[in-house]
């Protein structure tokens, strides 16, 4: 089974992090106790630039939760349309030609979900399997891939689709000056990837794409009593952040032991690994898995190029960086890599990839 293409799509509307700011300030300043607070630390979340589905001046209109979850379903089928024809155009498929779908998104609530929407739009066949998958949030792009990879796993002549739409800004909450939500509003953005997986026995025309890797092996942690680390409490006004400082202290306590165990089970080690493909979820974290793995510099330059220029786009991250690697760094005949995320639960998913 093989990662075959990565398709993304951001939002037209795309600001600098000052302007963010400034106009964060604008609308909140009279609930912040010390306004400069939200300007520092805005510039300290490693982010230069943004997409949002909306212009900043149009977000103090939503009200309430149901308005902003329409603006989360509507530009959810429209980015959605967008990645899934950009990941199979090159490969010289159509939707057409997937047999499962895996959903992925924390930002919006949906039933039918956004998949569905999508097959009424696109031309997927009616026997398509669907699985939304709501709640892992960041940690979803790479478990989203490990599920994929499962399911082509058991039926090697088919092709599945994972698709991630996280529309971070519709979650801003006006009532909430507390700093986790002020780093929250500083730090993640929206945006939209689609992975196309194929089975083992799928045979793609070699003039259409360059092979990608192979999926050797997955695996999924869950850390017990965690759940207080990184969340959503969601009420009467939507999605409200949960985010903890302790996030860092759980990457550099658990995960390279994890990494080597998992390694191991495949017979390499660290030294074998190649390439880093990592979710991109703020300095905080990426230096603590910097510091946990001894890594390199610049071992992990894809995912702090992608949080400057983007933002974290919690589950849709990993994939961004994925879609760079595919087209802009891939890895050496016979190289490994490791995509990993974390995310609510608390968790971790690891993914090998062999070029």
């Amino acid at each position: 089974m093989r990662i075959s293409s990565v398709g993304t799509a951001l939002p037209a509307h795309r600001y600098s992090q000052a302007e963010v700011a400034e106009a964060l300030l604008n609308r909140w300043g009279s609930k912040l106790p010390e306004p400069r607070l939200l300007t520092r630390l805005h510039a300290n979340c490693g982010v230069d630039f943004r997409h949002f589905v909306l212009p900043l001046e149009a977000y103090p209109t939503l009200v309430g939760f149901k308005a902003t979850n329409d603006v989360w379903i509507s530009n959810g089928v429209e980015l959605g349309q967008i990645c899934i024809t950009r990941a199979l155009s090159p490969l010289g498929l159509t939707t057409a030609d997937i047999s499962a779908i895996f959903f992925a998104s924390v930002t919006g609530i949906a039933s039918p979900t956004i998949d569905a929407r999508l097959i009424n739009l696109m031309p997927f066949p009616a026997s398509v399997k669907r699985t939304p998958i709501f709640g892992l949030g960041c940690v979803a792009g790479a478990a989203g891939i490990a599920r994929a990879s499962d399911y082509v796993s058991a039926f090697p002549k088919q092709i599945a689709l994972l698709l991630s739409v996280e529309l971070c800004s519709l979650t801003w909450q006006d009532n909430d000056q507390s700093i986790a939500n002020l780093i929250s509003c500083g730090l993640f953005g929206d945006g939209a990837a689609a992975v196309v997986i194929t089975g083992d026995d799928v045979v793609l025309p070699a003039s259409k794409a360059a092979a990608g890797p192979r999926i050797l092996a997955t695996r999924s942690t869950f850390y017990r009593n965690t759940e207080y680390v990184m969340g959503w409490d969601i009420g009467d006004t939507g999605f409200t952040i949960v985010l903890s400082p302790d996030v860092p202290k759980v990457v550099i306590e658990n995960l390279r032991g994890d990494v080597e165990s998992f390694l191991a089970e495949n017979g390499i080690g660290l030294s074998d690994v190649a390439s880093w493909i990592f979710h991109s979820g703020g300095p905080k974290v990426l230096e603590a898995v910097e510091t946990s793995l001894e890594l390199p510099k610049d071992a992990l330059k894809g995912s702090w190029d992608s949080l400057r220029q983007v933002g974290n786009l919690s589950a849709a991250s990993v994939l961004m960086v994925l879609a760079d690697t595919l087209e802009n760094h891939r890895g050496t005949p016979g190289t490994y890599s490791i995509l990993a995320a974390m995310g609510p639960g608390f968790c971790l998913e690891l993914v090998l990839l062999q070029w």
